[in-house]
């Protein structure tokens, strides 16, 4: 590898972490005796079929860590948001999920040691998935082809983004695509499951009954503290990533995405928080779907201060669909000095799509296929995609 060092804008903080990962992936790499100097051995996967890729195997890095050496968990834990407020700042982010009406909170402060949580919401088992390296957080279906899989760490990336594998079969998976690269499952997708990035505040204040993922997680980890500290400043360049960097954005600004459609016929667009921050509410339209996005909140980064609640804010960003049963048109929301509007019925609505006030009180928005992730990787993924502009509407 070849740096020229007038382009470098790491930290020194940055550099310091680099360093430490690359050792570790040299000695990974030195004590395996990798017979492709791609940082892991096939001798390490005997149970993986890796006569059926979809992808270069060279591609696939290792990042360090071994295979579950960052440690799933398997057996969570829940309690009740007025515990989880006794260790958890207002602003902390936290992966929202609701299924049915039931709703959990996946605090990052404790995926970013794990990356993976498997388990059951009402019934329906998912695995809740965050690759720090691309602020990637996506929620699966754990349910394939009549069986319920279980996902570890591989401890390999694949265009920086964390690679899991199935335990049933050792199959490995890109956790950003939710697809499988390598092995038995070859070419097969697992469903997304709709869900949100925000405060646990927001979390808190939507509704009685909510859960969240307790500390109690059968480690012992530093919960609260960022081993990847300055890593997403927004000029910086990602680890281990060897595809091309788009040049429309940033690669570490973060962006809210959305897909519409299915299969071959999906459509792609994605909103930079530094344009949300501007615009703070965006009634859209997108491949003829009508989209409300929500962006007057804040959350906190998990990438930047060495202590999570001491880092800086950023927008807290979700988007919904704006079409809901009563009305023959969608709905058009606005902004008056209790929040978010629409203009309708004059229903208030809160950050995760619910109205809490007013005729509509109760109603739920529907949720878009959407995510927070880092420009750089959801453009390598979706090259496709189309960039919004606060001075477009």
């Amino acid at each position: 590898m070849h740096f020229k060092a007038e382009k470098l804008k790491y930290t020194p903080r940055v550099v310091i972490w680099i360093l430490i990962r690359l050792l570790a992936a040299i000695s990974a790499v030195q004590t395996a005796s990798a017979q492709h100097g791609w940082g892991w051995h096939q001798d390490d996967w005997p149970n993986t079929a890796f006569d059926m890729t979809s992808v270069k195997l060279e591609e696939i890095r290792g990042g360090g860590p071994p295979k579950d050496g960052i440690p799933s968990i398997d057996a969570p834990q829940f309690e009740d948001v007025a515990t989880a407020a006794g260790w958890m700042e207002p602003l902390e982010p936290v992966i929202a999920v609701n299924i049915n009406g039931a709703a959990r909170a996946y605090p990052l402060k404790i995926l970013i040691f794990h990356e993976i949580v498997n388990d059951r919401l009402k019934g329906v088992p998912i695995s809740v998935t965050f690759c720090p390296l691309c602020n990637a957080a996506i929620v699966f279906d754990r349910r394939f082809q009549g069986a319920v899989l279980d996902f570890g760490t591989t401890g390999l990336l694949r265009m920086s983004d964390l690679v899991m594998y199935d335990r049933q079969t050792e199959s490995w998976w890109q956790q950003f695509s939710g697809k499988s690269i390598v092995g038995w499952y070859l070419g097969s997708e697992l469903t997304r499951i709709p869900s949100s990035i925000v405060s646990f505040k927001s979390f808190r204040d939507s509704g009685p009954g909510g859960l969240v993922l307790s500390r109690e997680t059968g480690f012992q980890r530093p919960y609260g503290r960022n081993p990847y500290v300055g890593y997403d400043q927004i000029d910086q360049s990602p680890f281990l990533f060897d595809g091309k960097i788009d040049q429309r954005l940033p690669p570490m600004e973060r962006v809210l995405t959305i897909t519409v459609g299915a299969g071959n016929s999906k459509s792609n667009k994605l909103y930079p928080l530094t344009e949300l921050k501007k615009a703070k509410l965006v009634n859209d339209e997108f491949a003829s779907v009508a989209l409300v996005v929500f962006a007057m909140g804040e959350t906190l980064s998990v990438l930047d201060s060495p202590r999570i609640a001491g880092s800086k804010k950023l927008v807290e960003a979700t988007v919904f669909r704006r079409r809901i049963s009563k009305y023959d048109v969608p709905l058009r929301f606005g902004i008056d000095s209790q929040g978010i509007v629409d203009e309708q019925t004059g229903s208030h609505w809160n950050v995760l799509g619910k109205a809490i006030d007013g005729p509509l009180v109760n109603t739920q928005l529907l949720p878009v296929d959407s995510g927070v992730h880092f420009a750089f990787a959801w453009l390598a993924f979706n090259p496709d995609s189309e960039i919004y502009r606060a001075n477009q509407n």
